[in-house]
């Protein structure tokens, strides 16, 4: 069972916002869709190619509405919440169409609203329907959804579990810093700001050596720590874990009392209104996954996604939509977990990167069920960037992706500029996931042990354009699918 994250009075306020938004639907249908990931998962680049292809009928062939010419019109529309930032798509398409770049990483909550005329496929929806459906979508950091579990617990708890964790493989080497100056204070003893900052910036540091990508670790609560924005500097966001715990009750004023009021804070002042006013508020969710950096990076990575995804599992609030949520709150009611980045391997190895995700999730999933919700998983790449083909090596026939890996970029020794084109045999993701989880088992490795497949990161294609000089939609890899499932039902 999945913990409780919130107090009544916190289910009540949800419930009533709730309640409604439902009212308002009887008039204006809308559907609200969160998009999340861990970071560089491509959630910029999933939002922006997503609203590209619809706006400019982008070969979506999976996606029914679209293939039956039932959708009239799409438009960009004012989003509801004049507080939250616009997705600044037209600076993201930009990026990817005439740069030839990929967007910025999202570093806060954005929206943006899409307005969609269809004919419904039922001839009596049609009566009563207006035919009209505002799309939501909202754009947040996987690192806050990493938040939410710490909303149960108690300091004493989130500390025991960050120490714990902290001394484990080779989180132990990059928490050197901040565990010895914590070894240096006494919990019980009057806390001195000096000393505080002095902590709480050892343990930030902690947090993002474990982000980079040569190690790519995926669990790193307070995700606000990483992406403080407005709040950097204050108090909410000056703690940090102390592996010596005194008295369950501390003294007034000591090291311990301190942090656990500011970790109180966190939790009240900032996770708390996330919950409420966004995250409590969503109809569906799309879960992005960068597997194959895991993968690359190894089974400590590896095992430390399908802990972060576990996780991010707790904190769904699944169930199907109908009056009895309308009463008690929100219910995401369909979630997809996709595996990005799918264009960085042939179509021969989809199956088993979807294999590998699904696996990622199970023991999450058999632990906390899903209460009538829809779960699918699938690899995808919102944004295509390499194309396929084979080559013949020594008598054997390899299945290779081409494209212009970006400046920087190597490969054997061989350094990439941004403008050559280049062909690559990826490598061969096992066929049994369990391997990338168990290192004592068999794992399909290249030469000298290397990872099974090669991690490259591309530039974004260059689009054909039409003889009147438009350029065609950004080509991807079943994003059609996944607007089926995730929007396809309500445009029925």
């Amino acid at each position: 069972m999945a913990p409780r994250l919130t107090s009544l009075t916190d289910e009540a306020l949800i419930a009533f916002d709730h309640l409604s938004a439902r009212t308002a639907q009887l008039f204006s249908p809308s559907l609200r869709l969160g998009v999340t990931g861990l970071s560089r998962a491509g959630k910029t680049v999933f939002i922006t190619s997503l609203v590209h292809n619809l706006l400019n009928g982008g070969r979506l062939p999976l996606f029914e509405p679209m293939r039956s010419g039932r959708i009239s019109a799409v438009r960009l529309d004012a989003q509801p919440d004049d507080v939250v930032p616009r997705f600044a798509y037209e600076d993201h398409i930009r990026d990817l169409l005439v740069e030839r770049i990929w967007p910025e990483s999202t570093r806060q909550i954005s929206e943006l609203r899409l307005t969609v005329n269809f004919e419904s496929a039922s001839g009596w929806n049609r009566l009563f329907h207006p035919g009209t459906l505002a799309i939501d979508i909202v754009d947040y950091p996987g690192e806050w959804l990493l938040d939410l579990p710490l909303l149960a617990q108690t300091y004493a708890e989130f500390s025991t579990r960050t120490v714990a964790l902290a001394r484990e493989g080779s989180r132990a080497e990059l928490s050197n810093e901040w565990l010895a100056i914590a070894a240096g204070m006494r919990a019980d003893k009057p806390a001195e700001e000096p000393d505080i900052k002095r902590l709480a910036d050892a343990f930030t540091r902690y947090l993002r050596a474990c982000r980079e990508d040569q190690r790519s670790l995926s669990t790193l609560p307070p995700g606000r720590f990483l992406m403080p924005g407005d709040l950097e500097g204050s108090p909410a966001l000056t703690f940090a874990p102390l592996p010596d715990l005194g008295a369950e009750t501390p003294p007034r004023g000591s090291l311990q009392a301190t942090m656990e009021r500011r970790f109180e804070a966190y939790k009240s002042s900032v996770i708390k209104p996330f919950f409420r006013e966004h995250f409590a508020r969503l109809d569906r969710q799309i879960v992005l996954v960068d597997a194959l950096q895991a993968v690359n990076r190894g089974p400590e990575a590896v095992q430390d996604l399908e802990r972060g995804l576990s996780e991010v599992l707790d904190c769904f609030r699944l169930g199907r939509s109908g009056l009895i949520s309308a009463l008690t709150g929100s219910r995401i009611d369909r979630v997809l977990i996709a595996a990005t980045k799918a264009d960085h391997l042939h179509h021969e190895g989809h199956d088993r990167l979807e294999s590998i995700t699904r696996r990622l999730t199970q023991r999450a999933l058999d632990r906390i069920g899903l209460s009538g919700a829809g779960f699918d998983v699938m690899a995808i790449a919102a944004v295509r960037a390499t194309r396929e083909g084979f080559v013949e090596r020594g008598g054997e026939r390899l299945p290779v992706i081409s494209g212009v890996p970006m400046a920087g970029e190597t490969i054997g020794g061989d350094r990439f500029d941004g403008i050559r084109q280049t062909a690559i045999f990826p490598g061969d993701l096992p066929e049994n996931p369990d391997s990338l989880f168990e290192p004592r088992l068999p794992l399909l490795s290249g030469p000298g042990g290397s990872p099974p497949v090669e991690v490259v990161r591309f530039r974004p294609p260059e689009l054909d354009v039409t003889s009147g000089g438009l350029k065609l939609s950004v080509p991807h890899i079943r994003l059609d699918r996944a607007l089926q499932y995730l929007i396809g039902d309500y445009l029925a």
